[in-house]
């Protein structure tokens, strides 16, 4: 099979505008949750949110949604870093969202142009002739695997030679919409989220976008590290609640270790998705259990980030595999007590040692479960 490189990726966030300015303040312990009081709801929340001062202004402003401009900021920063051509017919862009402009129905009066204004299609045109791809792009909406689930379709395009280049990139704004439905499940937590821990209270929301650039031209990749593997399924349990078993997670683990053409033991360093609610921190526990990967290191970078919905699996990738580059591992904030039913090495302080390959896991409502694996 082709091989295929990570060639350059951004990540903007409260934390930090571009990835070596995240990774930095990740390495320092810098989250971008905090309390906030404003119109996502009626009391004081804790979330990863845009300031005046944090949001990239990327234009053209007049004519974008906060949404697209995020989206723009993000590609515009990691597209400067390479030599990809997107007017090439072998580049491809992929946007991962999994809300994207359902925002606009809170605001506006909903009729034909509203409904066409809040389609991810519509913002896909719209990014793309910023850009000026030449290729129409690729829509990728599936809960909280699509940056995940965005990844492994461009590992089977740029496998199956369609493309040679693959712009991924996912992004998530949060509102009083967004923020409701959570809530009205209970799965906010009234603190910051703590992944895995014996007192973890629910999910943390936040919003930031994420651009992750892969090719099969092994001559754009500055370090080596590729994208090896990737699977996905469904475990068909319950619209919102995950497996009981984390059987099927696991099952998407698997494939893509095979896929890899590689094995569980081989696996430095495990990016759980880590919502931090009773119920997925559980199922992956399990899942990694079944793997027979208990005693590899396990964070979730949900502690600094706070849930990026469709953004989440590029943004927390992309921080991957600088750590994997850097040969550190990221610590899980707020984790002290073990709270899971299964033995886990959950990394509570940052690791440093000599690493070659991790395990991207997502899981979402629907019960799809994700899985990548990135190898040096």
């Amino acid at each position: 099979m082709k091989e295929v490189f990570v060639v350059a990726d951004n990540v903007v966030s409260p934390v930090g505008k571009t990835s070596a300015e995240n990774f930095t303040r990740l390495k320092n312990g810098i989250s971008g949750i905090q309390q906030h009081n404003n119109n996502i709801a009626d009391h004081p929340v804790y979330a990863s949110l845009f300031n005046d001062e944090t949001f990239p202004l990327a234009e053209p402003a007049n004519t974008c949604t906060k949404f697209e401009r995020l989206v723009i900021a993000s590609v515009e920063d990691a597209l400067s870093l390479t030599g990809i051509d997107v007017k090439d017919n072998k580049t491809v862009l992929i946007l991962s969202s999994a809300k994207g402009n359902i925002s606009l129905l809170e605001s506006e009066d909903f009729n034909d142009d509203l409904k066409e204004r809040i389609s991810l299609s519509h913002s896909a045109k719209i990014i793309a002739d910023h850009f000026k791809f030449a290729n129409k792009p690729l829509i990728v909406s599936h809960a909280c695997i699509s940056g995940v689930l965005a990844l492994t379709t461009a590992l089977r395009l740029l496998r199956s030679g369609l493309y040679e280049n693959a712009i991924v990139t996912g992004a998530d704004i949060i509102t009083k919409f967004i923020f409701s439905g959570f809530e009205s499940f209970q799965a906010i937590s009234n603190e910051p989220c703590k992944p895995f821990d014996a007192d973890r209270k629910g999910i943390t929301l936040g919003e930031a976008a994420g651009t992750m650039i892969l090719s099969a031209n092994k001559e754009y990749s500055k370090t080596g590290i590729k994208l090896s593997g990737g699977s996905v399924n469904n475990d068909a349990n319950h619209i919102s609640g995950p497996s009981r078993t984390g059987q099927e997670l696991y099952n998407a683990i698997d494939m893509a270790l095979k896929e890899a053409d590689t094995t569980a033991a081989d696996i430095d360093f495990i990016s759980a998705h880590g919502t931090a609610t009773m119920y997925n921190d559980e199922m992956e526990a399990k899942a990694f259990d079944l793997a027979g990967m208990n005693e590899t290191p396990v964070n979730s970078l949900k502690s600094y980030y706070g849930h990026t919905l469709g953004a989440a699996g590029i943004i927390e990738s992309v921080m991957s595999v600088h750590s994997l580059n850097e040969n550190i591992i990221l610590p899980t904030l707020g984790f002290s007590k073990h709270g899971v039913s299964k033995k886990l090495h959950i990394c509570s302080a940052l690791e440093k040692g000599t690493y070659t390959s991790f395990l991207k896991t997502a899981s979402g409502f629907g019960g799809c479960n994700a899985a990548v694996v990135f190898r040096k």
